[in-house]
């Protein structure tokens, strides 16, 4: 048995050497796969990554692979840009890349027009439910033009290959794009978008938050006939002061109320002026309604407030504790407990 077979294609040499197992293509070591197997790789990159991150693995590796294929081969046939159309249709298509073919060259300005047809990528997106267009390959171009001729390429892709176009064309041109800042601007969107997917969240959870708040804190309840208690707790700004008030308005009439205890037990001792305004404007309100309010919860410390400090609080009956209030409002109403 032959252990080692060569074949020359376009003047480039393919070597196989059956017993160490390589493949040598113009003297580099290579793998071949098959097309269908390339999908699965790429694939998996696609589930792991998403659709967006594999994009740029995608651009970032075939150009850098560029590079190495364009640096060996300028060591090794002295390409300048006289040479490179020859070259590149006698390298890449025996290598099973498909049809590539520089129809315009901008000497002038180092610019190049590729036209690319059948290379491998385009053939393994097509065995995808929803083909998608290439990037490694036209990436990989832009690399090899970097590798050959000492200076950064990159590309334009003015058309994909589709049933309606024959060649994938892109035009490549000196530039000072940096694949390495493209990594990093994609690790920074990525992470400007998982904050603001986060400050999303934690918007909503404020949100829902706010209205468990305003649930709680203006809470109405129905005691006895008539009797009604809406406890005050905590410190109450501008917004927690207008629905405690609209909320208590509101759903006086549903509990038939003419009496309103206002527990200010859960308040803390030194009520602020801002709070004893809100329990005036409360009552003045409720007393419009024929409603009467009366307060309770009333300590030590706070009925001292009341005396020296709040005295416009002092036109409403306070009592000790939530009990006495219901006591005081059942008498006045000609009731008792039995």
């Amino acid at each position: 048995m032959e252990m080692q077979k060569s074949l020359v294609v376009g003047g480039v040499e393919l070597k196989w050497d059956l017993a160490s197992g390589k493949v040598l293509f113009e003297g580099g070591d290579v793998v071949f796969f098959w097309v269908s197997a390339m999908k699965t790789f790429f694939d998996t990159i696609n589930e792991i990554s998403g659709e967006e991150a594999t994009n740029l693995v995608l651009e970032a590796t075939g150009f850098r692979q560029g590079i190495i294929v364009g640096e060996g081969f300028k060591e090794m046939k002295n390409i300048d840009t006289s040479n490179v159309v020859d070259w590149l249709s006698n390298t890449y298509v025996p290598a099973g890349w498909g049809y590539v073919k520089v129809n315009e060259i901008d000497q002038e300005n180092n610019a190049f027009t590729l036209y690319i047809k059948d290379d491998w990528e385009y053939k393994m997106n097509n065995l995808s439910e929803q083909p998608k267009d290439g990037i490694f390959v036209p990436a990989h171009y832009a690399g090899v033009f970097t590798g050959l001729f000492g200076m950064k390429f990159w590309y334009k892709i003015i058309q994909h290959q589709s049933a309606n176009n024959e060649y994938t064309i892109v035009e490549y041109f000196p530039s000072e794009v940096d694949i390495q800042q493209n990594i990093r601007n994609m690790a920074r969107k990525q992470e400007a978008e998982q904050i603001m997917q986060l400050e999303a969240l934690v918007e909503e959870k404020t949100r829902a938050l706010q209205n468990l708040v305003k649930e709680l804190s203006s809470p109405l309840i129905p005691v006895l006939d008539g009797i009604v208690v809406v406890p005050l707790i905590g410190r109450y700004d501008e917004d927690r002061a207008e629905d405690l008030i609209q909320n208590t308005l509101n759903h006086l009439p549903t509990y038939q109320a003419r009496y309103v205890l206002l527990d200010l037990t859960g308040l803390n001792k030194d009520i602020s002026s801002y709070t004893a305004e809100l329990i005036d404007k409360l009552g003045s309100a409720a007393r419009l309604l024929g409603v009467e309010v009366i307060l309770v919860g009333i300590s030590a410390e706070l009925a001292m407030t009341i005396s020296h400090t709040l005295t416009h609080l002092k036109k409403y009956e306070c009592m000790q504790t939530l009990q006495h209030g219901i006591y005081y409002a059942l008498g006045k109403s000609g009731r008792r407990i039995v």
